[in-house]
């Protein structure tokens, strides 16, 4: 607990399932809260900050009794439990994904448990075996050192739903996993010593998943020596992947300029990328392109060597696109600066927000999880830096790394050629499969149409647009008034209300709808015919205006404000590289037409108020890497 920054009086969610894991987490975190508060263990008394919550998946007929005899024997350890059952909307997953889906299922519900009770530690009872299983896995799909190196001890975990207030920080949640030193026959032994009864899963036992499979083989293969040495070699990696973490989080801070409006920004001359590891490199690219495009999905294989040639390349002078991300030169930097922008050939997910249940419910968590990740950075200060898994550094593929491991003595030749025979036999059940696709060229030739993909957005609703932008708008009579006035201030008494009345339709529509889309090629051609209009807005005061005069008075008026605005705007989009332009959120009206682009202030109608704020789910290196 020291390790991980904890201290007896901090909260913290038990994820429990019931099995001998989290059964034994259960009593090990109980006693260690209640011994070091110095409370003795009364009944009918929980223990003060801890709650498990008990996630019934609801995949199999006796899941519900299951859950509740859980919860009944937590709560009798003194412990206060809770059951969430998981909602399968679009249906239960199929058996091939039931694992992986289940487990993204249960991370959603522990995570909305700690935010929901303003808990920002959640714990997990993943232990040595799990971790030589994950790595079985991962070697059998060629995964290199970082990879293999498996779960972290401390990570991040960051909400779906951002946190709206201006004081949130983005810290997440922190995800601890305290037994991962402990083996599974630890485990038992903790229960039984505790006389705790758990369950046991059936679907552990099915050899459809892999993780069952290499669970039984390695069971046949638990020799002491082999254990101690496939634990030493995982060791080894997750120290070689602390190190890379530490080398990319300075580089990321002297090298990389974040801009408002979502893109990236990488100076090479800083950088020195031919002076960086491939290993380093890679890691770094990899948390940039996760950052801008806010997808998770790792960049791997044939991707990352182009990735590595491509910023190694200097000067800069084509372009890439990868992982969701296009990569080109800086304007004016004669390719001394790589800009990494969101690419749009994507879907357009647009999330609905609730700020009474968004803002400011992270603001005490991430001051809690601060406290806590200087407590465990503290902690870890005081031991001298290991230097195992510093010979990795250079390696490239899985194979290299069990080879590496055995010429340092850390893999016997047993263990070695137990490692080479599991991964094979597994290799030969799983096809690989690429998801990503790169493409060099030297210009983006995606076609931009102002017909492009759009979602809907309604007044006074907040709108979280691909994990990126927190987009909102509404009709504001006071902002009319005020464009008016800059332009007519006579008028505006006589006919401010009549004007409001056309101005919040002439649009919009009187169905008062938008559409949020990128921004497209079409919007800047647009602003630049707006902006050449013949300024009409003058009419003759002294004049007594008719009905009909009176309306194209509005007309007139509105024009002024839009050809000012349509001004304003490509000023400021001239100073936003064409790339990064084009992955900016836009207004549409129903129609197509464009309303707004909240980025530079560009507004169609005057009494239109819109907003785009560039607050990523997850922060620049985070969730991806431990402070251990």
């Amino acid at each position: 607990m020291a390790m991980a920054g904890l201290e007896p009086h901090n909260r913290i969610v038990l994820g429990v399932s019931g099995g001998p894991d989290s059964m034994a987490l259960c009593v090990l975190t109980a006693t260690w809260k209640t011994n070091r508060l110095g409370i003795a263990s009364q009944k009918n008394e929980f223990v003060d900050g801890l709650l498990a919550v008990v996630v019934d998946h609801g995949l199999r007929a006796e899941s519900k009794d299951e859950a509740n005899l859980v919860h009944r024997r937590v709560t009798s350890m003194g412990i206060k439990c809770e059951i969430s059952c998981c909602e399968w909307s679009e249906g239960k997953p199929k058996q091939g994904h039931l694992q992986e889906a289940a487990r993204q299922k249960r991370y959603e519900i522990l995570q909305s448990a700690c935010i929901r009770h303003q808990i920002g530690v959640l714990m997990t009872a993943h232990h040595a075996d799990d971790q030589a299983e994950l790595f079985i896995l991962r070697l059998s799909r060629t995964s290199g050192v970082l990879g293999l190196s498996g779960m972290a001890f401390v990570s991040q975990l960051f909400s779906t739903r951002p946190d709206l207030s201006a004081e949130a920080t983005g810290k997440g949640l922190l995800l601890v996993r305290p037994l991962l030193e402990f083996s599974k026959e630890d485990m038992y032994k903790i229960c039984d010593g505790a006389n705790q009864e758990w369950v046991e899963d059936p679907t552990n036992r099915s050899t459809l998943f892999a993780r069952n499979r290499i669970r039984m083989i390695l069971t046949d293969l638990a020799s002491p020596i082999f254990r101690s040495e496939l634990q030493a070699l995982i060791a080894a990696c997750r120290r070689t992947r602390l190190d890379v973490d530490k080398i990319c989080s300075n580089l990321m801070h002297q090298t990389v300029t974040i801009m408002p409006e979502g893109y990236a920004a990488i100076d090479l001359g800083i950088l020195s990328p031919p002076e960086l590891k491939d290993i380093v490199l890679s890691k770094f690219i990899a948390l940039l392109l996760q950052f801008v495009s806010q997808r998770q999905r790792p960049v791997r294989g044939s991707a990352s060597k182009l990735l590595l040639d491509y910023i190694r390349t200097s000067p800069c002078k084509t372009a890439v696109s990868a992982s969701g991300c296009y990569l080109c030169p800086a304007p004016g930097s004669k390719g001394t600066k790589v800009l990494i922008c969101c690419s749009t050939d994507a879907d357009l997910p647009l999330e609905m927000l609730n700020p009474s249940l968004t803002e400011g419910k992270n603001c005490s968590i991430s001051n809690e999880v601060e406290q806590i990740v200087a407590n465990g950075r503290s902690y870890s200060d005081q031991f001298p830096q290991s230097t195992l898994g510093m010979q990795f550094l250079d390696l490239t593929s899985s194979d290299s790394v069990l080879t590496e491991a055995k010429r340092e003595g850390i893999l016997g030749e047993s263990t070695y050629k137990s490692i080479i025979s599991l991964q094979r036999e597994e290799s030969d059940n799983f096809k690989s499969k690429t998801n990503i696709v790169l493409e060099k060229k030297v210009e983006h030739k995606v076609e931009y149409t102002a017909s492009a993909p759009s979602e809907v957005l309604h007044p006074e609703k907040v709108g979280y647009f691909m994990n990126r932008f927190i987009v909102k708008w509404n009709l504001s009579k006071q902002n009319a008034y005020t464009s008016f006035s800059m332009n007519n201030s006579n008028q505006l008494q006589e006919f401010g209300e009549e004007r409001w009345n056309f101005c919040n339709s002439c649009v919009l529509g009187h169905d008062q709808v938008s559409r949020v889309r990128y921004m497209v090629d079409a919007d800047w051609l647009y602003l630049a015919t707006l902006s050449k209009r013949e300024d009409r807005s003058s009419v003759h005061e002294e004049l007594p205006l008719s009905a009909e005069s009176r309306v194209m008075s509005n007309v007139n008026l509105c024009s002024a404000c839009i050809k000012k605005s349509a001004e304003r705007a490509l000023l400021l989009l001239k100073s936003i590289p064409v790339a990064a332009r084009r992955a900016l959120p836009v207004l549409v009206n129903v129609e197509g037409l464009l309303l707004s682009i909240p980025s530079v202030g560009f507004q169609h109608c005057p009494c239109l108020v819109a907003s785009a704020i560039f607050k990523p789910k997850v922060p620049l290196g985070g969730g991806y890497n431990s402070f251990l």
